[in-house]
């Protein structure tokens, strides 16, 4: 086995081993569901991409290549373009805008914790979708730089600089509520 914590569980998959598909199921769907809640705003949704993520790999587990990219990084690149696709059929469905994804007449929450995080939230989905990703993937999904950036298909610098007008951005947003 090499490097990549994945790898054994991948070949077994692609010789399709059930009971390996499931053990990668334990493993990797709470940090896809995660992702692609933070990146639709919608658990729903996100519940639906990672089903479809893990029916990719399933079907597609012979073509994955040790080596060429870490198998982590693999799933969710797959994952981020399942999500584009939606926010794309969004935007293409809601005539070029995204839907408010917060109901603005929910109820206050009785945690300032709680109203804190649903108002960075809120912010995130404000943002774009690019900067949300690389904030996602290095905040959220707790991926090192240069992994989030081979997940992204962009270099460190681009990824850096994503993250650094996503942390801008935020800000703006966050302070315009207060």
């Amino acid at each position: 086995m090499g490097s990549d914590p994945d790898e054994e569980l991948v070949r077994r998959i692609a010789s399709g081993d059930n009971a390996a598909m499931q053990a990668l199921v334990s493993r990797k769907l709470p940090r896809l569901l995660a992702l692609a809640r933070r990146m639709l705003g919608d658990a729903m949704e996100a519940e639906d991409v990672a089903q479809e993520a893990f029916l990719r790999i399933w079907r597609n587990a012979t073509r994955w290549r040790p080596g060429s990219a870490r198998f982590d990084t693999w799933i969710h690149r797959v994952a981020l373009n399942l999500c584009y696709d939606r926010l794309r059929r969004r935007r293409d469905w809601a005539g070029g805008e995204l839907p408010d994804l917060v109901d603005p007449q929910s109820e206050a929450l009785p945690h300032q914790a709680e109203a804190a995080g649903e108002r960075v939230e809120r912010a995130l989905q404000a943002i774009a979708p690019r900067q949300r990703e690389a904030i996602v993937l290095t905040y959220y999904q707790e991926m090192s730089n240069i992994e989030a950036a081979a997940a992204m298909e962009v270099s460190v610098e681009a990824l850096e600089s994503l993250l650094a007008r996503g942390r801008r951005s935020l800000q703006a947003l966050l302070i315009g509520e207060s």
